[in-house]
């Protein structure tokens, strides 16, 4: 991974994920937003408009969308998730970034007594329909899914949603 640091892998090494298209489950909820984020989100969009604190922490604003599919049971979802299904962040220009929690996504992500533990996401297993679709297997992704500043996060929990 990084020098120094390492993580407790708890899920199948066999276990592969690729984004799937339309799917958006993940846009769902509220994605929080560390100090890295809110500092690259800042260059990107108008903080004030685009994120919300909830909790004393803060969120990507969740809004309306005009579709049934591929929105939470409110309607709502990702105020960055475009018409077409896509992260309009992501997309955003040549420079591929997106918000830390998404790119953690399906796996969740805990500080334990003996450091930091990386499995996936109980309720991905019940809706996220990248797992087990494709050749790409998370053990030999992990950096891409786990940005290094997670190890200097008091809570890096990854299950906290708005």
């Amino acid at each position: 991974m990084y020098p120094g640091k390492e993580v407790v892998v708890d899920f199948d090494p066999e276990l592969t994920f690729e984004c799937v298209s339309e799917c958006t489950w993940c846009c769902q909820h509220g994605v929080l937003l560390y100090g890295k984020d809110l500092i690259e989100l800042a260059s990107r969009a108008n903080l004030s408009e685009t994120t919300t604190d909830f909790r004393g922490e803060k969120f990507v604003t969740r809004e309306p969308k005009a579709r049934e599919e591929h929105v939470a049971d409110d309607g709502q979802a990702c105020a960055f998730l475009g018409d077409d299904g896509l992260c309009q962040l992501h997309l955003e220009d040549e420079h591929d970034w997106k918000p830390t929690r998404c790119s953690v996504f399906p796996l969740a992500v805990s500080r334990e007594a003996d450091g930091l533990h990386v499995g996936i996401r109980e309720s991905a297993h019940d809706h996220c329909e990248g797992l087990g679709v494709s050749e790409r297997r998370v053990i030999d992704e992990l950096q891409a899914f786990l940005p290094e500043l997670l190890w200097d996060l008091e809570n890096p929990d990854s299950e906290r949603v708005l």
